[in-house]
């Protein structure tokens, strides 16, 4: 463990505790702003006390004995500081007066430690994108921590209400001198649930016995959820590209479109995965990398004929997959260019193709919400309904279909029998 830290002991005594003029001698350990104080089994005359020197005055006889003594205590204390550095391990005043009064300590943990473990029991059940966002969540503790905290480590026990604001504030303010952008909301919010999803690791390890963000509240701003309308995915479909490359990233966005497929899902797909379904026509049936939910999806037409078109693919057969691998960056790079000449202003990524299948191809098309969750291999059904509060034309749509049934029958009039109390007109001539 890096750290920058002001270590020191020094001695004193407290003149209000003495005895007949007699009282223990202090140490005093200070690591940073932290400082204990305790008492050694050493005593001295108040008044044969030299503060200045933080020892006997040295005329006084008992004086070389003395002071050899402190010097001792100081050279163990320090050793012991020295020892923890060079192990890597968090130092506090505390930590080194109970090893140097020989008292049961518990075994402190850090946070880098905490993130090291949290790293290797996770790596066997999170994908490497994922783990990928612990690793810049933990770029950002530590430069946090260098910047506002003179170290880049401390201990779990100190992370506390204050460390999360301070972290959040930090955050929010921090100027990327790169190309990216400054962190939004709930960019800032995903940092902090990976700090806690930590934390919650080492509550459950015992490593601290209670909950740092137990009194903070996440707050996130709503954000909609972009996807294509039948318009704009008739217009990208329509488009014939010049180059090979951006009619293969549109083959594999349109297959996302109308399967819901995330990237990582569509690039992992195997003929494995296609199968005859209950209704004998094709389906995909996998587990989601992202949740390990299982997905059922029947296939439409528009993908079987994508299917179809890297059925003789060298690369996908020789990755044993359906499609040719390619990495998701390179992707993303072709689908800007995708959108730029079709003219759509929407930001084209894999998210706006599994929100589209879950809008305009199903949602839209009267697709039950539970089907479509179902689909989607989502855990919850209220992810799903996110999708369905974005649906204003299946909402005007509805309601008219219930302002026909609402809207009043005016009746028809009838004519009814002749009023025979009136005297007919005659015409006189």
């Amino acid at each position: 463990m890096k750290t920058s830290q002001s270590f020191g002991v020094h001695f004193t005594i407290k003149k209000e505790k003495a005895k007949d003029g007699v009282t223990n001698v202090y140490a005093a350990v200070v690591i940073n702003k932290e400082k204990v104080l305790f008492a050694l089994k050493h005593y001295v005359k108040v008044d044969n006390w030299d503060k200045g020197r933080g020892g006997l005055k040295v005329k006084v006889p008992e004086a070389k004995e003395t002071n050899a003594y402190l010097e001792q205590v100081k050279f163990t204390i320090t050793t012991y500081y020295q020892q923890l550095q060079i192990a890597g391990k968090e130092v506090t005043a505390q930590l080194l007066k109970a090893m140097f009064l020989g008292e049961q300590t518990e075994e402190t943990h850090s946070l880098s430690s905490l993130m090291d473990y949290h790293n290797e029991v996770a790596s066997a059940a999170l994908t490497w994108s994922t783990l990928k966002h612990y690793a810049v969540t933990r770029r950002y503790l530590e430069k946090f921590l260098r910047e506002k905290r003179n170290t880049t480590d401390i201990r779990i026990n100190d992370i506390d209400y204050k460390f999360i604001i301070d972290f959040e504030t930090f955050l929010r303010n921090h100027q990327p001198k790169d190309h990216q952008k400054p962190l939004n909301n709930n960019g800032v919010m995903k940092h902090l649930i990976r700090l806690r999803k930590m934390t919650t690791l080492a509550l459950k390890l015992t490593w601290i016995n209670k909950d740092p963000f137990k009194n903070y509240k996440f707050r996130y701003k709503k954000v909609e959820t972009a996807f294509l309308t039948n318009a704009e995915l008739t217009a990208i479909n329509d488009h014939e590209f010049g180059a090979e490359s951006l009619n293969m990233i549109k083959d594999f966005f349109f297959f996302a479109c109308y399967t819901g497929l995330s990237f990582v899902d569509l690039m992992n797909l195997s003929p494995n995965n296609v199968v005859t379904g209950e209704d004998s026509g094709k389906w995909l049936k996998l587990f989601r990398q992202k949740s390990n939910e299982p997905t059922n999806i029947p296939l439409l037409e528009p993908a079987l004929k994508i299917m179809a078109k890297y059925t003789d693919n060298p690369r996908a057969l020789a990755g044993g997959t359906v499609f040719p691998n390619i990495s998701n960056q390179k992707v993303n790079s072709y689908l800007k260019e995708i959108a730029k000449m079709v003219g759509v202003k929407k930001k084209l990524t894999f998210g706006v193709a599994r929100h589209t299948f879950a809008t305009t191809i199903t949602l839209s098309n009267n697709v039950p919400i539970e089907t479509v969750s179902k689909m989607m291999g989502h855990t919850k059904i209220a992810t799903t309904q996110i999708y369905a509060r974005v649906l204003l034309k299946k909402i005007s749509e509805d309601m008219n279909v219930l302002r026909e049934k609402l809207e009043p029958q005016v009746p028809k009039a009838k004519a009814g029998p002749k009023d025979i109390t009136k005297p007919s007109k005659r015409v006189t001539r």
